[in-house]
């Protein structure tokens, strides 16, 4: 049994796998994993209106913009997105799904384009500009 102090070459994949582990690399790349396997699994529309959150004891947190689509994604569609994150994402134990209402951040290619003062255009549509007073 070799010393864990031992002098001399190592493995390259032993030098590797501690670099990974000690820069937390593993857990990036499984998230990114889980990422792809949940955007596959939920379908263009809904996966712009939900976001990942942490696995915790195999939950997976999943934070959802409406409540109507909560209740699509919990009550009917459940089972088959626990299947798909499981077979897309094999790294990562997940043995439920837990929904939320909560911020749903678009990503970057996602993003509305800004208007020159920085404010986005969707954000600005449907306001009135404010006016004079009008007389009661």
């Amino acid at each position: 049994m070799p010393s864990p102090n031992r002098r001399g070459p190592r493995p390259l994949s032993e030098i590797l796998g501690d670099l990974f582990a000690a820069r937390g690399y593993g857990r990036v790349l499984a998230h990114r994993e889980l990422q792809e396997a949940w955007d596959a699994a939920v379908g263009e529309p809904a996966r712009r209106q939900t976001r990942l959150g942490e696995v915790r004891r195999g939950v997976l947190s999943v934070d959802v913009a409406h409540p109507a689509l909560l209740e699509e994604l919990a009550a009917f569609r459940k089972s088959e997105l626990l299947a798909a994150i499981r077979a897309g994402a094999p790294g990562t134990t997940i043995h439920d799904i837990r929904f939320r209402i909560g911020p749903v951040a678009p990503g970057p290619d996602e993003a509305d384009e800004a208007t020159p003062s920085g404010t986005p255009t969707r954000a600005r549509r449907g306001r009135r500009k404010p006016g004079p007073a009008r007389p009661s």
